[in-house]
């Protein structure tokens, strides 16, 4: 069959004669592939390409071997080249915004710093080792690795070409986690002895079972049946975890690492949001202080402000006669947050669900304002009271997902917002995710 284009989620579209629209993983546009059906809906079908008949002059060797069908599902697009994998994720942002919100703008992806060839360091790859958190998913062989593609099943990776330098010399899939359901692990971006954690994520006890992080298979393969570094078993849980029922126990490391971006270093809980490449966080700021332009004595509001990052990138430009407000729902984000800027007293951080802010008419006027929520995007009270008389004029949009930033500017469009501006960076190297910053002016 022939691939004709790509579509949101690091899928080709196929259009068989007499067949469902197909969505394909593995293939690039224009080629020819067979492909192995993998689902079937009333309206589509899913596939994997299992063998190229005809390549793109983008396909590349993937750097791991396990970036393939049948494999390890982090990964979209290792068979295409940086730059193809740039202009691809540019033509699923241009879609999403023509379809959703009926805007036609030209989109440019740009490399992150130490993802282009004039800037990778020595002995790099560009687009690998940037990752700084990962977390491995723990099999019933206390295997850690990382999941199928739309699948419960643990594949055992070994090494991870993403994963940052310090993640692989902790040697996490090189134990035996038996009785843990997950292991998160994370290095911090700035220069701060013992910027680590290693949390183990795991059902409550039950008679019988192990503890999780003791080695028990046995298994010498990459050290496996190795007692987990630190101490397995011990220390107090760190905050509720991602997954419901579950503990966490942090076992290495400390639950706070240190970041550095916008010319501070930022304190995060391990277990918190903070951009997964090294250099995001820096690129993200400059492009919000581009897209706001703010002036002294001016007043922002950071709606989803997380652990302070935006606030803190522009609050030394408004400066002691402007005001920023920061809103967080978040317990742990917002402490880390007002420890962050406690340096900045014009800065104000609450703690309060955004919607519900935005609905009670809590919030203070604000003419410039930035939002960095969750993939869902905005919540509709949030875009409405932005859309309705509220005496903002410029608004910075992060977002990390097309087709929700698409529908959001649909509905600020309607309520008197234009889309102004643009830029997607290339955050996450070999996956279809991208990272947006959208200006809006009225």
């Amino acid at each position: 069959m022939g691939i004709e284009d790509v579509a949101q989620g690091g899928w080709c579209v196929a259009r068989p004669e007499g067949l469902p629209v197909m969505f394909v993983r593995h293939a690039l546009p224009g080629e020819r592939v067979v492909a192995r059906v993998t689902e079937v809906t009333s309206k589509f079908a899913r596939a994997d390409a299992v063998e190229i008949l005809r390549a793109s002059p983008d396909r590349v060797t993937a750097p791991c071997r396990h970036a393939r069908p049948g494999g390890c599902g982090g990964c979209d697009w290792q068979h295409a080249s940086l730059p193809a994998q740039r202009a691809l994720k540019a033509a699923v942002i241009a879609q999403q915004l023509r379809r959703l919100a009926g805007i036609e703008h030209e989109v440019t992806v740009e490399p992150l710093p130490g993802d282009s060839p004039d800037t990778v360091a020595p002995g790099a790859a560009p687009g690998l080792g940037w990752r700084t958190r990962v977390q491995f998913a723990v099999g019933p062989d206390g295997v850690a690795g990382l999941r199928g593609h739309r699948s419960h099943e643990v594949v055992d990776i070994g090494d991870c070409p993403l994963a940052h330098a310090g993640i692989r010399a902790l040697d996490i899939t090189g134990h035996d986690w038996s009785g843990a359901a997950a292991v998160e692990a994370a290095v911090g971006g700035a220069d701060a002895p013992d910027n680590v954690a290693v949390t183990v994520i795991a059902a409550a006890p039950q008679a019988g079972r192990g503890q999780p992080g003791r080695g028990q298979s046995g298994r010498g393969q990459r050290g496996r049946g190795q007692q987990a570094p630190g101490r397995p078993g011990a220390g107090p849980p760190h905050g509720s975890g991602r997954l419901p029922g579950h503990r966490r126990t942090l076992i290495e490391g400390r639950p706070y690492l240190a970041e550095q971006a916008a010319g501070r270093i930022w304190q995060v809980s391990a277990e918190g949001f903070w951009q997964v490449h090294p250099a995001a966080a820096g690129a993200l700021c400059q492009a919000v202080i581009a897209a706001l332009a703010p002036e002294p004595g001016d007043s922002v509001l950071d709606l989803y402000c997380g652990a302070g990052l935006f606030a803190g990138a522009v609050a030394p430009r408004v400066g002691p006669d402007g005001a920023v407000t920061g809103i967080e729902s978040d317990p742990a984000a917002v402490r880390s947050a007002r420890q962050n800027l406690s340096d900045l007293p014009w800065v104000t951080i609450r703690q309060a669900d955004v919607a519900q802010a935005v609905t009670d008419e809590s919030l203070p006027p604000a003419r410039l304002v930035i939002a960095d929520p969750p993939r869902a995007g905005l919540a509709r009270e949030v875009a409405a009271a932005l859309a309705a008389d509220s005496p903002a004029e410029r608004f910075a949009y992060v977002s990390c997902d097309p087709a929700t930033l698409a529908r959001d500017l649909a509905l600020l469009a309607a309520g008197g917002w234009r889309l102004a501006a643009l830029r997607a960076f290339d955050a996450f190297p070999m996956t279809h995710h991208v990272e947006c910053v959208a200006t809006l002016t009225r």
